[in-house]
């Protein structure tokens, strides 16, 4: 069975984005985009909330800004790789290969998946993480911490849910980022 895998550079005060719905603050320098990267490798399919699909759809023409960035051209090849299930109610349609969209999130369906994946599932978008968190269904979580609180807007993790976890990684980086890895168990809601 693979795992689902819940990633997101979040800010020390624990957001993706702050109450304006900015996020530039978390972009990754060279070092942290590298680790993402390898972070991805083993992920055959994300699961994505339609907002994170429109950021992450740049990556299907990453000529326009990838520059000389080894980590940035990485991440769009492993981008081009993966298969992705958006979870959108108003998405026409995909704008990206390898795409399709779901209406509704189905935590039977997304079990099914993850029992017949060869590879991990990864889940990003806040939103939709949190419907599969308070699901069962997310395995472990990633986190790299931004050294900078923003003071609110989008939440890493849903309010009101409670998750036992066990440690499994951690690493510091130069620019005063940190990540850590946790298993999850959902508790008590």
């Amino acid at each position: 069975m693979s795992r689902l895998i819940y990633s997101a550079i979040t800010s020390l005060d624990g957001y993706v984005a702050d109450a304006e719905g900015r996020f530039d603050w978390s972009a990754p320098d060279e070092e942290v985009h590298a680790f993402v990267n390898d972070l991805l490798r083993p992920v055959g399919t994300q699961l994505l909330g339609r907002r994170m699909y429109e950021v992450l759809a740049a990556w299907e023409h990453p000529e326009a800004f990838a520059g000389d960035s080894p980590a940035m051209w990485d991440f769009a090849r492993l981008w081009s790789e993966q298969d992705k299930v958006v979870f959108s109610r108003t998405l026409a349609k995909p704008s990206t290969a390898r795409t399709r969209v779901e209406r509704a999130f189905d935590a039977e369906a997304i079990r099914a998946l993850k029992a017949s994946s060869a590879r991990d599932l990864g889940v990003g978008g806040a939103e939709l993480a949190g419907q599969a968190l308070r699901a069962g269904l997310v395995d472990e979580c990633h986190l790299l911490l931004s050294p900078v609180a923003v003071g609110g807007g989008t939440r890493a993790l849903p309010d009101g849910l409670r998750l036992d976890l066990e440690l499994l990684d951690e690493r510091r980086f130069a620019g005063g980022v940190v990540y850590v890895a946790y298993a999850c168990s959902t508790g008590h809601q």
